[in-house]
């Protein structure tokens, strides 16, 4: 049963009947300190009907009392009219969610989308900058794939380039024949080592330079380390075999080091592309981009496109010299994309700093006519702080990945041994529930957030027992369970369809809210937005425990009723597992 939909035909009819009106009718659930389930707001109406809003309201309300099968009442406050629903209304709804059971939450829609995400360069480990995208493109994914899509997830691995080399020389320089194994560190930990080195000794021969009276400008460009690592970038791109050797190798121990933090935050992909395998695409495409008239050349040789019309003025797509920039290889990479997968959208998960270079992407692929460009879509993310600023990977202040998952498990270990409850727990069990608690607070955390807003990120915060964190829906969740378990040691069963009850208002508020899931889903696909989803485990948490503080379960004499909200409780706690899985977040049977 969708009472929304059944409302909204409702309301449909009584403008059609009153007013001879037609419109796209939209509810939204009424404020708490209004009465009523949903609300329709009538203020559209008031200039098209030349009428003031309460007494269109009332009309409504009339009609909908006379002549709805769901509405019991309704009140109209200014432009707002606050619709209540008959108690035999809230009892069917319930029974349709409990037949619906262990459904999936849509069938396949037909359409394919593509989710690349993650995106990290091969001279350093994954830093917390790196946790939101791969949070954002996980979930996002599994949202996708609830809403009915077929979903690939994608990573480009940037392993070539300036960046690259830097690390090389310094390994070089520095290193000492050193390993993963002989240091024992992770191997992207140690790519990362001597890209910092790299910047300190850079740093100090532009120093010295500056000090024998260059400016900063020519001794950045001067500095025999700089030289060095630009020679290193064209002995690559000429296969000099030694150069290839090295980098295969230290990339090598950084692949390694990635799969494991992939492994430990629970990420995977069902494609990975190499930046070296795909730089030089996408040179035919400007040619073919040259033949049409949609690029055009300068003196110098080099190629352009004019952008102006879309407000993004002349952007370069090839160098005189024939080599290519970022756009070349990004208009390349998605053209393979395609072939590869031919899906109906695709989505890049990428830092708002990049919000210009993919307006531009976008433009030139729909000027090219390709037929993919109007599905792709750039899901832009703000940046994460910490309390101490910003980070930076070349000074060697990012707050590493794995770090920052070890001390995150150590808190969850601390917190959860102050509350004293798991001492029945084996170690084994105890281990686990720290790491589900410390990857529920941490992706919660940075999940929770309406993902183009930059955010500060608390430790100590995300962890909380209280409040809007990943680890209160988790106990909230466990605590259900728990009840559960009780109630099945006590010989209760719990019913596959309710009788007649007269549900309390919190009762109301959580058989809605349930109802309301699919809704919530949808929301976050449209707007790629997993932020929707954790927002309202949230609410469905704090209505939950609203609920256990205002009624009993366990201890309630009618039997009915008894039986009626643990069937209740049952809901809430598959749906805040499916909810939070969307988010790639375990929840605990107990804890």
């Amino acid at each position: 049963m969708n009472i929304e939909k059944q409302l909204t035909e409702d309301i449909q009819s009584a403008l059609n009947h009153l007013f001879q009106e037609e419109m796209e009718v939209t509810l939204q659930p009424t404020r708490k300190d209004f009465e009523g389930t949903y609300t329709f707001v009538v203020f559209p109406l008031v200039k098209k009907l030349r009428k003031n809003p309460v007494e269109i309201g009332n009309a409504i309300g009339e009609y909908l009392k006379e002549n709805s099968s769901v509405v019991s009442g309704f009140n109209v406050v200014q432009g707002f009219l606050n619709i209540s629903l008959q108690e035999n209304t809230w009892n069917s709804l319930f029974n349709s969610l409990l037949e619906k059971k262990g459904d999936s939450d849509f069938d396949s829609n037909g359409s394919s989308v593509l989710v690349e995400f993650s995106s990290p360069n091969t001279n350093k480990p994954l830093h917390l900058g790196h946790l939101r995208n791969n949070f954002l493109g996980h979930s996002v994914s599994e949202i996708l794939k609830a809403n009915g899509y077929a979903v690939t997830k994608a990573c480009l691995v940037n392993d070539r380039g300036i960046h690259i080399c830097k690390s090389m020389i310094a390994y070089q320089l520095f290193g000492n024949d050193e390993t993963p194994e002989s240091a024992s560190i992770k191997g992207d930990h140690l790519a990362g080592k001597y890209y910092v080195e790299f910047d300190k000794a850079y740093k100090e021969e532009i120093k010295s330079l500056m000090a024998k009276g260059q400016s900063e400008d020519e001794a950045k460009k001067n500095a025999p380390l700089m030289k060095q690592a630009q020679q290193m970038l064209q002995q690559w791109e000429n296969g000099d075999e030694e150069v290839v050797t090295l980098w295969k190798k230290m990339n090598g121990w950084v692949y390694d080091g990635f799969n494991a933090t992939y492994k430990k935050i629970g990420i995977d992909f069902d494609k990975t592309y190499y930046e070296s395998d795909t730089y030089l695409l996408g040179k035919d495409i400007v040619e073919e981009g040259l033949e049409k008239g949609i690029f055009f050349k300068k003196e110098d040789n080099s190629v352009w496109i004019d952008l102006s019309e879309e407000g993004l003025d002349e952007k370069l797509v090839l160098r005189g010299d024939g080599t290519s920039v970022y756009i070349t290889q990004d208009i390349g990479t998605t053209e393979l994309k395609f072939k590869d997968f031919g899906t109906d959208k695709s989505v890049w998960v990428v830092g708002n700093e990049q919000d210009y270079h993919f307006q531009v992407l976008f433009a030139i692929l729909k000027k090219l006519g390709r037929s993919y460009a109007e599905g792709c879509y750039h899901l832009s993310y703000g940046m994460v702080d910490l309390p101490s600023g910003k980070m930076k990977s070349r000074e060697g202040t990012v707050v590493d990945a794995d770090d920052l998952v070890s001390e995150m498990i150590a808190t969850a270990r601390e917190t959860t041994e102050e509350r004293g409850k798991i001492d029945d727990f084996s170690e084994t069990e105890k281990d686990e529930l720290f790491r589900t608690l410390a990857l529920g607070a941490l992706k919660y955390f940075l999940l929770k957030v309406e993902p183009k807003k930059r955010m500060l990120f608390n430790p100590a915060e995300s962890i909380d027992f209280q409040g809007n964190t990943g680890p209160f829906i988790q106990y909230t969740h466990a605590r259900i369970k728990s009840i559960l378990r009780k109630a099945a040691a006590d010989g209760l069963s719990v019913p596959e369809q309710i009788g007649d009850i007269k549900m309390a208002e919190i009762e109301t508020d959580l058989v809605g809210l349930l109802a309301e899931y699919p809704n919530y889903i949808q929301k976050a696909a449209n707007d790629y937005a997993p932020s929707v989803i954790a927002n309202y485990c949230y609410d469905l948490a704090k209505t939950f425990n609203s609920f256990y503080a205002e009624l009993s379960v366990m201890n309630e004499s009618d039997s009915q009723l008894r039986d009626f909200r643990l069937a209740l409780i049952e809901q809430v706690a598959a749906t805040l597992k499916k909810g939070m899985r969307l988010l790639g977040i375990d929840v605990p049977e107990r804890m």
